[in-house]
């Protein structure tokens, strides 16, 4: 059964569980006294462990299965819940998140055990230090059943000891509680075939796959493992009552039939495969392995696609889109017959219409409500207050405000920095901010919000701000500004400073700041999405980080432009206006062109010299005048020189590839009506 197929579902099904025992976790740390939400946790862990079983993935299985044991005692009011316990089942929690990150990257959960964790649990919470045995029962060890095996299987088994392999009957028994018969089953076999080969199956694999047999089944195999290792392989599955393993060699148990050749498995797959390398286990005991290489291993790897969960009323209007242009797709094909224009200008605005609602509807789609990226922060600041000793409370707003799902997975390591940011250099100390006449408890707010065509995300503080002349004092001592800048720059091109790669006024290194690796990382990553980030700040009062983001990456309007013979798209967000000016006009201050527009500086880029474009030769008449199209950047703007206007039009954003990502001033490519290819530019490389 490949349960690859599967992989997806569970991946995306062990997300949600886990993001709803985080939340869950994080209430009960406020209200110990909840059995509502201790059920609910239980309920979480006890549907990843049954999901997790039928995949195969033990680690997580037995996991969980411990966290159900503890959670059972707190159900029954026989232990109550407190501080310690919370964080024992927080740990439990970062650990099924590592292994679902590892199976969502690899395809397994890894080989990390939770015995530690275990234990810790056990100890913690169970309040005893026990250990799982696996129990022999006598029916199977003192009196093993004489198996009939037909010609076949005693050839196998006879050749497998003239290679110098073992072979064994390894009878398995299922507790009686267990409800996932084959699943369980399933499991054992695929433990057995990473360290041996199975030539014999009582029942049939087919049998146990259809759950066609009680709660025994027995297995010949044939490895170059001891019976120790078999053991050890198949002891931390759970729901197994008993497990036998009986050398062939050792114990007459079987009874060759002649008669029955073709009701058992006829395999002998081991002769053809290369010998098993042995490898040395935790516990010091010999285990096998196949010998693959890694190319076969990148080959079976499965392939693990991105998923949007999507209202079902979504896509029904998707399909009725759809339908309408098959529709006019037929219509256009009578006017074509008839030659008809009226009928043809008619079709082609209904088909207009058609598309720009199909344009909304797989816009919609493709939206995710931003709670998808704000429910990973209630659990950091958590940590992170409890690791500085600072009292904080985060508020969220706006959760159910949506973003395109591709901007959605790239925004989440920017906020995560910038709120760690408020919480290390913004928040003060508890004993401080009693001082200060402030809230011992402080206040940090995560808002999003539509705007237009965009997307606003704030993180706010009440914390102490940004004292901008410890960022002057300090871009001075590293020579980023000279003594006559320090004197002149204005509070806002000192906070632009925090952008600079390396700029940190952190004191010391800490696990949380202080490296240099800062803002600059949170600016590019939030431009590259076609973005721009503010910051807000007042001494002593707090800060606000402002990320402004675009709807979708996919489809932009755009303005279309003319440098010489070249085409450009400008997208239409970024532009604040078109006027012309006069080439006289033009000044030069410090070797840059500015010009004074509405009494007030506007810098001056000509887009000919920034793509190093040959300008065409005009007419002195025209060349005095000069078309300009205003681009914003928060409260910045800069006027970029152009040829000519083409139109605004709604384009497709199409990547350069990974070799041409990091070209100058352009942020993609579109394809235009006629075939032709325009560059998008990008703006913010104007500021």
């Amino acid at each position: 059964m490949d349960m690859n197929q599967y992989l997806d579902i569970f991946i995306e099904e062990s997300k949600e569980h886990l993001q709803s025992m985080n939340q869950i976790l994080l209430q009960l740390e406020n209200d110990h006294a909840d059995i509502g939400m201790i059920n609910e946790i239980f309920r979480v862990a006890h549907t990843i462990k049954g999901m997790a079983g039928t995949m195969g993935y033990t680690h997580i299985a037995h996991l969980t299965h411990e966290m159900e044991n503890a959670l059972q005692l707190v159900r029954s009011g026989e232990i109550k819940i407190d501080s310690a316990i919370i964080d024992v089942l927080f740990q439990c929690f970062d650990k099924l998140e590592k292994y679902v990150d590892a199976v969502e990257s690899n395809g397994n959960e890894g080989d990390d055990d939770s015995t530690e964790l275990i234990e810790l649990i056990k100890n913690t919470i169970l309040k005893k230090d026990t250990e799982i045995i696996m129990q022999e029962r006598s029916d199977f060890s003192k009196n093993p059943t004489k198996l009939k095996v037909d010609s076949h299987v005693e050839n196998a088994v006879k050749r497998a000891w003239e290679k110098e392999y073992n072979a064994y009957l390894v009878s398995v028994e299922l507790n009686t509680k267990c409800m996932l018969k084959a699943a369980r089953a399933y499991i054992v076999i695929n433990e057995l075939e990473s360290i041996a080969e199975i030539i014999y199956s009582s029942p049939s694999i087919e049998d146990i796959e259809d759950e066609k047999f009680d709660l025994k089944f027995q297995f010949i195999v044939v490895t170059k493992a001891d019976d120790k290792v078999i053991k050890s392989k198949l002891k931390n599955i759970m729901e197994i009552e008993a497990v036998l393993v009986d050398d062939l060699r050792e114990n007459n148990i079987l009874e060759f039939d002649k008669t029955n050749e073709d009701t058992f498995e006829d395999t002998f797959a081991f002769e053809e495969k290369s010998d098993y390398d042995d490898k040395k286990l935790d516990d010091g005991s010999t285990s096998v392995e196949k010998n693959e290489s890694n190319s076969d291993e990148k080959a079976s790897k499965p392939k693990i696609g991105k998923t949007v969960r999507v209202e079902i009323e979504r896509l029904d209007n998707l399909m009725n889109l759809v339908s309408e242009l098959i529709i006019i797709k037929t219509r256009l094909e009578d006017i074509d017959s008839d030659g008809t224009s009226t009928n043809m200008h008619e079709a082609t605005e209904y088909l207009e219409r058609i598309t720009t609602s199909l344009h909304d509807a797989v816009m919609k789609v493709r939206m995710v409500p931003v709670e998808r990226v704000f429910n990973r922060f209630p659990r950091m600041v958590r940590d992170l207050a409890k690791e500085l000793g600072k009292d904080i409370i985060l508020k969220m707003r706006g959760q159910d405000t949506e973003l395109d799902r591709t901007v959605i997975d790239e925004i989440g390591d920017p906020l995560i920095h910038l709120i760690r940011n408020s919480i290390d250099h913004g928040i003060e100390l508890p004993s401080a901010r009693e001082k200060l006449g402030k809230d011992k408890d402080a206040i940090v707010e995560l808002i999003a919000y539509s705007d237009g065509n965009s997307v606003v995300i704030e993180v706010t503080d009440d914390g102490a701000g940004i004292d901008l002349d410890v960022i002057k004092k300090k871009a001075l001592e590293k020579g980023t500004i000279t003594s006559e800048e320090y004197q002149a720059i204005s509070d806002d091109d000192a906070i632009k400073l925090l952008f600079n790669a390396g700029f940190s006024t952190a004191k010391e290194v800490t696990d949380l700041s202080g490296r240099g690796v800062g803002l600059d990382v949170v600016r590019t990553k939030i431009e590259s999405l076609g973005g721009n980030i503010e910051i807000n700040t007042s001494l002593g009062k707090g800060s606000k980080f402002i990320i402004r983001l675009p709807l979708t990456l996919a489809i932009i309007q755009a303005l279309l432009v003319k440098v010489s013979s070249e085409r450009y798209a400008i997208p239409l967000k970024s532009i604040k206006e078109i006027t012309t000016i006069c080439e006289s006009k033009i000044r030069q201050i410090q070797g840059n062109e500015v010009v004074l527009y509405r009494n007030v500086t506007l810098p001056i880029k000509r887009m000919a010299e920034v793509f190093n474009i040959k300008e065409e030769i005009k007419d002195n008449s025209e060349e005095d005048e000069k078309l300009v199209v205003i681009v914003k950047k928060g409260n910045k703007t800069v006027g970029i020189i152009v040829d000519d206007l083409i139109g605004q039009q709604e384009v497709v954003i199409k990547s350069l590839g990974k070799y041409l990502v990091n070209v100058k001033a352009i942020a993609g490519a579109t394809i235009l009506g006629n075939g032709s290819i325009a560059l998008i530019v990008d703006t913010n490389s104007f500021f």
